[in-house]
């Protein structure tokens, strides 16, 4: 692999090791700068103005002391040397240190801005000198502490508060499931108990009413000043109370109760834990039972393995044996579970493995008794189950209601109770299609033991009509198999929740307000939502060493294309006719004919005559045919084999006529006009060591479902919207089996919309890493003219410089 590392590839090292802090940030809930803060705080200190804030316990009047300063330097000993601000002042001034007055007045400057109390401070003098304070006049401080960062102010507060920006508070204590339940459900009732605790020790009955009647803002208990307020803490206390009397303790639901426990109030009356700061006083904690519970779904790992004896005909890995264990501790509990592992991890293994493990069940009479499974897939995937189920369960009785796999008239006859009831006694699992999920009527008359997805984001879209159709099918448990779980939007996470654990994620317009919290930045909505849906999703990596060793690594690079002068000439013609032509629409016709020009851009980036039409595809009028064909070249001289995908049918022939000509030997086709027999046929000489050196197809149709383990290069010769479909398509080649290093080749024209798009691909991966682990999607269509055609218009310069174009620029690799 050492021909593969390049300068390129080195910078991406470090903008992986940027990645990875930015990721941390965001599991973590707090951003990067407060990351390396707390790494390091010593770090962020030197240079900049301190408001501090001191305990005064023998001034009863005003017990609070507060004094600015200028941190000067780190001592030998790496501690900060703090300087009274009048006295720094002094010293810059009489040194005339320019730079150094404006370190101290320009953040000072920000926060009177900010603070009514701070621009009264340096009105009046009193800034440059220590001060003691009330009560009243410290919980002005701090409540205006939030503001101080932005202005470039740090703030020390007493070690006391244990290094929280304010005092500690009075909580009403809900302790959650400490009772222990035979089965759960989203609707099934926890207990709960309801407290009042300080640092979690409950308060005693004086205390209760000694906080419950200050009105200050801050009280001396046990030692220490607690921050109160009454009214959000009363109201709390009330209502927790009250429920208390009417439900005898036993009236959470358990999805209510997860939502809770993760801080997200998605709840359509907000009654359950109020809303925004009152928040704040709720401490919500799981009891003995349910925290076993979710230690569980949260670490499979600890779970008692589920063994599907010898009727599994390969052997798990220990990974897979852990997804095993997790289903089945999911479907035991009777809540959705979404396998999210990488593609190539084998989630239809784990999923046969558990349907051998209920099946085994049914046959020795184990409660509970439970229906057949109903298996839905895309139309293109029924013939692999099928191939799946016959090699690793065959004793699994499965019935495909597909056409291509049973008769239309033996399908037609389930319309009949009677018959459908004989067919359903003697299946295990019955496979079938989200368009036949929507035709079948019968389908969703069924009570199914279990409802399984596969390729779920076809449900991403809760308005579709085949979404609609799939969540009418009945079944307590549910599964959802994806790569992916989050792909653009937080919208397809909540309907693929909807259909999972309905009512988890609350209706869906409860959560597109809570979602604009989160993109908002307020209420921590992001790192709430992570901690609610992270206990129902298992995702393992490819990259993850810990969870499989006999996958190599693959390394992705950017393969930047230039524009030839007819490209140019057509690409800011149709730029300015677009431009001509926004200012004459508007709503749905706007929107329709922005889609309709990217689409164009992106045809004229791949060969003029995609556009025009003239089936000319000549090699040389076209920057990624001449980079393609110097690609090629080369891999043809290593005697490796390579994928080629685009999201165009009318490409996949030219693109083979051009591979033809630099491989010396015909290659493969396939597209959505290529049949499922045929498919199978293609996929399997590929695969031969001495079979066709390479395949083209279109993203769509060859994007899911395929094993091509023989190709060593992936190349994306026109580029998707949606990093999930697109790394899809790459793990047709790298996924287990692989024993090359798989290079994937990633095009992008110079100068154009695709390198803007490019980088949009990139912002919507963080978006998906952050949630699982924020959103920075643009739509494009809701861009104003002016930005819009900004964003679509040609860098002529780059675009015609050829110097660079057709090297592979940043490198990133990935798998470690």
């Amino acid at each position: 692999g050492l021909e593969y590392l390049s300068p390129a590839v080195l910078e991406n090292l470090w903008a992986a090791l940027e990645d990875r802090t930015r990721s941390e940030a965001g599991r973590a809930g707090v951003t990067v700068q407060d990351y390396l803060k707390n790494r390091n705080p010593l770090w962020n200190m030197v240079g900049r103005i301190a408001f501090h804030l001191a305990e005064n316990r023998k001034n009863e009047i005003r017990p609070f002391g507060f004094l600015v300063t200028f941190t000067s330097r780190l001592s030998a000993l790496a501690k900060p040397q703090f300087l009274p601000l009048g006295k720094a002042f002094r010293e810059f001034a009489d040194r005339g240190d320019r730079r150094g007055l404006l370190a101290l007045l320009t953040p000072l400057q920000r926060a009177a801005e900010a603070s009514e109390l701070i621009r009264e401070l340096v009105d009046s003098g009193d800034i440059f000198h220590p001060l003691a304070w009330t009560v009243r006049e410290t919980c002005r401080f701090l409540d205006e502490i939030p503001r101080f960062d932005s202005c470039g102010v740090l703030v020390r507060i007493p070690e006391t508060w244990q290094g929280r920006c304010r005092p500690p508070r009075p909580q009403v204590s809900l302790k959650v499931g400490e009772k222990r339940l035979g089965g759960l459900g989203l609707d099934t009732l926890l207990d709960f108990s309801v407290g009042l605790t300080l640092d979690g020790e409950e308060l005693t009955i004086e205390e209760r009413r000694q906080i419950l009647s200050e009105t200050s803002g801050l009280v001396l208990l046990r030692g220490k000043w607690v921050e109160i307020d009454r009214e959000k803490l009363s109201s709390m206390l009330s209502l927790w109370e009250k429920r208390t009397r009417e439900e005898g303790g036993e009236g959470i639901t358990f999805s209510e109760g997860m939502r809770l426990l993760a801080g997200a109030g998605m709840e359509a009356q907000e009654t359950l834990s109020a809303t925004g700061a009152a928040r704040e006083w709720l401490d919500a904690d799981a009891g003995k039972w349910l925290r076993s519970v979710l230690a569980g779904m949260r670490s499979p790992e600890g779970i008692a393995p589920a063994d599907p004896g010898e009727d599994l005909k390969t052997q798990l890995r220990p990974y897979q044996q852990t997804g095993v264990s997790w289903l089945r501790f999911m479907h035991d509990l009777g809540l959705g579970a979404c396998l999210a592992d990488d593609m190539g991890l084998g989630k239809t293994i784990q999923v046969l493995a558990l349907l051998l493990i209920l099946r085994q069940r049914r046959l020795s009479g184990t409660p509970p008794p439970s229906g057949p499974a109903l298996l839905v897939v895309p139309a293109s995937l029924v013939a692999n189950w099928k191939a799946e189920i016959g090699r690793f369960a065959p004793s699994l009785a499965a019935f495909y209601c597909h056409p291509s796999e049973t008769p239309a008239a033996s399908l037609a006859a389930l319309a009949d109770a009677e018959r459908r009831d004989a067919m359903l006694s003697r299946t295990d699992l019955v496979v079938t299609t989200y368009a036949m999920a929507h035709r079948m009527a019968w389908l969703r008359e069924v009570a199914w033991g279990l409802l399984i997805l596969d390729e779920a984001q076809a449900v991403k879209n809760p308005g579709a009509r085949q979404t609609r159709a799939v969540k009418t099918l009945t079944g307590s448990r549910r599964i959802i198999l994806t790569g992916t779980p989050l792909e653009n939007r937080l919208g397809d996470l909540w309907s693929l929740f909807d259909f999972l654990s309905p009512g988890l994620l609350g209706t869906e317009k409860v959560f597109s307000r809570y979602a604009k919290q989160g993109r908002d930045g307020r209420d921590n909505a992001y790192s709430a939502l992570r901690a609610l849906i992270r206990p129902y999703i298992l995702r393992r990596l490819k990259t993850d060493r810990r969870i499989i060793a006999d996958l190599p690594d693959k390394a992705e690079v950017r393969v930047f294309c230039p524009l030839t002068k007819t490209q140019a000439t057509l690409y800011e013609a149709s730029v300015r006719e677009m431009a001509e032509k926004l200012k004459e629409t508007d709503g749905i016709q706007r929107r329709g004919l922005v889609l309709a020009y990217l689409m164009r851009f992106k045809q004229i980036c791949n060969h003029p005559s995609q556009w025009l039409g003239d089936q000319a595809y000549g090699n040389g009028a076209s920057g990624k045919f001449r980079r393609l064909r110097t690609l090629c070249e080369e891999i043809a001289s290593r005697q490796e084999k390579l994928l080629v995908f685009t999201q165009f049918r009318e490409m996949t022939e030219p693109l083979a006529a051009l591979l033809a000509e630099t491989f010396l030997r015909p290659g493969l086709v396939l597209h959505g006009g290529t049949g499922v027999g045929k498919r199978r046929e293609i996929v399997n000489a590929f695969q031969r060591e001495e079979g066709p050196p390479f395949f083209v197809l279109s993203l769509k149709a060859g994007g899911v479902g395929l094993n091509l383990t023989a190709a060593s290069h992936v190349i994306h010769f026109d580029r998707w919207w949606n990093p999930a479909v697109e790394n899809q398509a790459t793990d047709r080649a790298y996924r287990i089996g692989q024993k090359k290093n798989v290079l994937v080749h990633k095009f992008v024209c110079r100068g154009t919309v695709e390198e803007r798009i490019d980088a949009l691909i990139e912002d919507k991966k963080d978006l998906a890493e952050s949630i699982l682990g924020g959103e920075r999607e643009m739509l494009l269509t809701e861009m104003p003219d002016e930005e819009l055609i900004r964003f679509v218009s040609l860098d002529l310069v780059r675009a015609l410089d050829d110097e660079n174009g057709g090297k592979e620029e940043k490198g990133r690799r990935t798998g470690g």
